[in-house]
């Protein structure tokens, strides 16, 4: 098998030289660079990311630590680290929190705790403090997208400005009659995303000095189904408008509506947050948010707080922008 010794000495170069030119660390010519590499490719010869990290103590590799992996939020996410960690030369180590208890300490006390990664972005990912301490304690630089991580540096929308948009937009409408489907845990922990949307929900219905109401459910299409039946079942107190904390749950709101006989958007507006990639075949108004884009720009700053030659400091929190898209679910209650 080739060695680094061979790149070498087939290149005219040190073998400090061949590494820096194969591994992009450090000053090399572009002239030396080519014949490394050129060198490299004509023996069949592929660098050791092992024997690579025993050198430069780096493991090229980011962990990326996410509740779920099968809702679309979190599925754009990833693709978009994945892709530009892939364009940064790094591989990506996924650590997934969807389970609780004995599997999800592992995480924390075992699998980090073995430096396997360089840094870590953790998205949309609710910790107790132990954890967030843990994950601090690694000595490593953590990103957080979608949520607040004490000593991290984040990327989020403005989740209360969302919320208060969505539900401004049907106040705007003409409707007096606003229901929130939040996720579970709105009402309990104000600081969650779910929460903030809610506290967006709120302010403008304050402002506009109208009541509302809120029902909690799963943020996914089943749980904004089954939430729906219940907030439309009544038609004595039926709303004229639902914010949907999620695309999601705005679907579910779809599919309840239907069975029930009512007709979107002229019994019931809807509108919802995210931008789903279904959301123009449903008509459905939404906040827009773009969590590929967010994914990319969170390796972006992970690479900038691990490159010891760029002085940069990424600010502590960035706003990443959101846009109303209205389509045919939203429109003026009828009279």
């Amino acid at each position: 098998m080739p060695a680094i010794a061979d790149v070498a000495r087939l290149a005219g170069v040190s073998k400090a030289t061949a590494s820096r030119a194969l591994s992009g660390r450090g000053y090399v010519s572009d002239e030396t660079r080519l014949r490394v590499t050129a060198a490299a490719t004509k023996i069949g010869y592929i660098a050791s990311p092992n024997a690579a990290s025993l050198v430069t103590g780096r493991t090229q590799s980011i962990g990326v630590i996410i509740p779920f992996v099968n809702r679309w939020f979190f599925g754009e996410v990833l693709e978009g680290v994945e892709r530009a960690l892939l364009d940064a030369k790094y591989d990506l180590t996924l650590y997934n929190l969807t389970f609780g208890g004995a599997e999800r300490d592992r995480i924390f006390e075992f699998f980090l705790a073995r430096k396997r990664v360089d840094a870590i972005i953790a998205v949309s990912v609710e910790l107790t403090k132990p954890e967030s301490d843990r994950l601090i304690e690694q000595g490593k630089p953590v990103v957080a997208i979608g949520g607040w991580i004490p000593g991290s540096t984040t990327l989020t929308i403005d989740e209360v400005a969302a919320g208060r948009l969505a539900t401004e937009h049907l106040i705007h409408l003409g409707h007096r009659t606003i229901a929130h489907i939040g996720g579970e845990d709105a009402a309990t922990e104000p600081l969650s995303v779910h929460g903030q949307r809610w506290r967006g929900y709120r302010s403008a219905l304050e402002h506009a000095g109208i009541d509302g109401s809120t029902t909690l459910a799963a943020m996914s299409m089943p749980g904004g189904y089954t939430a729906a039946l219940q907030v439309l079942g009544d038609p004595r107190q039926r709303p004229t408008a639902i914010f949907a904390a999620c695309d999601e749950i705005a679907f579910g709101v779809f599919l309840a509506a239907e069975r029930l006989g009512l007709e979107i958007p002229r019994d019931l507006s809807v509108i919802g947050i995210d931008g789903h990639e279904y959301s123009e075949m449903y008509g459905l108004t939404t906040v827009e948010q773009f969590p590929g884009d967010q994914g990319r720009a969170a390796v972006a700053t992970t690479m900038t707080l691990l490159d010891p030659h760029d002085d940069t400091v990424p600010p502590p929190h960035t706003t990443m922008p959101v846009r109303l898209v209205v389509r045919s679910s939203t429109a003026a209650p009828a009279r």
